[in-house]
Formats: C-alpha cells, structure tokens, sequence
C-alpha cells in the first residue's frame, strides 16, 4: 500500500472513531466503535488496489452513515444506562 493511501485509510479510521465517539445512546456507540475497529482489523492484510478502495468506499458510505444516525440521535433525549451514570461519578 502506498504510503499517501496508507495516511488516508488512518486517517478515515479516525474519521470514523470520532464521529462513533459522538453517539448519544451508549449502546450504539459501543456498537459502532467495536464495528469500525473489528472492520479495520479485518481488513488489515489487504494488499490489492482494487479491493482496498473498495473497502474506503464502503468506510466512507459507512461514515455518511453514522453521520446521520448520529443527528437523528441528537434529536432525541436518551436516558442515561447505569453505566454512563457511573463514568460520570469517578471523572
């Protein structure tokens, strides 16, 4: 993998931590970081050119996504699940 390919495929990862960091609902978001890192991991190996882009094009349709579930989520109040309660009172 090229090195210019490389910097962008880090880069939509983090992309995609960061927008799955923005769930409102814990569960959502621990689903969606552990699919986006399982995903990566996965796709580790991937060597051929045609493959990898299409592994992006699926990691950018996947952001799209999680972008607008993301807003949709906002829009609603969510009830915060003992865990979250929790993390609040140790910080």
């Amino acid at each position: 993998m090229a090195a210019s390919s490389r910097e962008h495929v880090l880069s939509l990862y983090r992309l995609l931590l960061k927008e799955s960091k923005k769930f409102p609902s814990y569960n959502y978001r621990t689903y969606a970081l552990r699919r986006v890192r399982d995903a990566f991991r996965e796709n580790r190996t991937v060597e051929d050119p045609k493959v990898v882009e299409g592994l992006l094009n699926r990691a950018r349709d996947s952001l799209a996504l999680i972008q607008r579930q993301v807003s949709i989520g906002k829009m609603y109040e969510v009830q915060k699940t003992v865990i979250e309660q929790e993390e609040k009172k140790s910080d």
